[in-house]
């Protein structure tokens, strides 16, 4: 059953006030929309606090992000061309919501994309998370970076930006979001502990074929070649391949700590020791030292 205008509002209301008790935007962050009948669009207005708003503050647009209605001075989120573009390509979506989410904004800092199979949930409902490349905010280069990721997936990190999450409805956007943030939480835990156990191919492969049996809807099927590198038709998920076991520890940074030596890990990240970091640390205050005595 369609909902009324007037609920929607509401809704985006307290999606806001979600996204901002949870701490996935500060100040004026982030921005919400969500597609009306007749090419519309009801959204957050520019420079007002997510936790803070109220439904009559809402703007609407039509799909080209010109102002329908609002109230006197109210404009509608600086950041509107992002949200268009989704809803340009995908039919399917009826809503966007992007934050800033602490965790998940800080792997998309570090260039690091959340598309390791990791977790069962994620690989069946969102796939992978994979990076847009940057693009100055509230200008026509930042829909132009998620352009080519917005037609085959629902989440996604922005580089040195954000995230965002695109749904069915709006708090089907908004679950995603928290998601993103969940997953990012998590993977940051066991990288930090020193090892990730990743899903083999073969068990993405049952994962995938339980999207259909859940009636999870998918923009696109997962693709588990990690050499094959970006492919705009399929979601890019990082699995080895190991006939026979569900489970594959990684190796790729564990032999260069057993051996005593830091070592670059996949997605780039610089894995140490304790005993490596106090030393490098060690290091720094010896140079600092001598260079303030000198």
């Amino acid at each position: 059953m369609a909902r009324s205008e007037d609920q929607l509002r509401l809704d985006i209301v307290e999606v806001g006030r979600r996204l901002w008790t949870r701490g996935f935007v500060a100040s004026n962050d982030g921005n919400i929309s969500v597609r009306l009948p007749g090419d519309r669009l009801l959204m957050t207005p520019t420079s007002v606090s997510k936790g803070f708003m109220a439904p009559e503050m809402m703007v609407i647009t039509d799909m080209d992000g010109r102002l329908l209605s609002g109230e006197p001075g109210r404009k509608a989120s600086s950041e509107i061309l992002m949200h268009l573009v989704a809803y340009r390509h995908r039919p399917d979506v009826q809503a966007v919501v992007h934050a800033h989410p602490p965790l998940s904004t800080g792997f998309a800092v570090a260039g690091i994309p959340l598309d390791r199979a990791v977790l069962a949930e994620v690989v069946t409902t969102l796939g992978s998370i994979p990076i847009a490349e940057y693009g100055t905010p509230s200008t026509p280069e930042l829909p132009a970076a998620v352009e080519p990721y917005i037609k085959t997936h629902d989440a996604l990190l922005l580089a040195n930006h954000g995230a965002l999450a695109l749904g069915r409805d709006l708090f089907a956007a908004y679950y995603k979001m928290e998601t993103i943030e969940h997953f990012a939480r998590i993977s940051l835990v066991a990288r930090l502990l020193g090892r990730e156990n990743l899903l083999s191919r073969e068990e993405v492969d049952r994962l995938q074929q339980l999207r259909g049996t859940y009636g999870i809807a998918s923009p696109a099927p997962v693709c588990v070649d990690p050499q094959a590198g970006p492919d705009p038709s399929c979601q890019v998920v990082v699995a080895p391949s190991a006939p026979g076991e569900r489970l594959v520890p990684d190796t790729s940074f564990l032999a260069g700590i057993a051996g005593g030596h830091a070592a670059i890990g996949n997605g780039g990240e610089i894995q140490l020791t304790y005993g490596e970091l106090t030393t490098l640390i060690e290091d720094a205050v010896r140079h600092l030292t001598a260079r303030t005595t000198a």
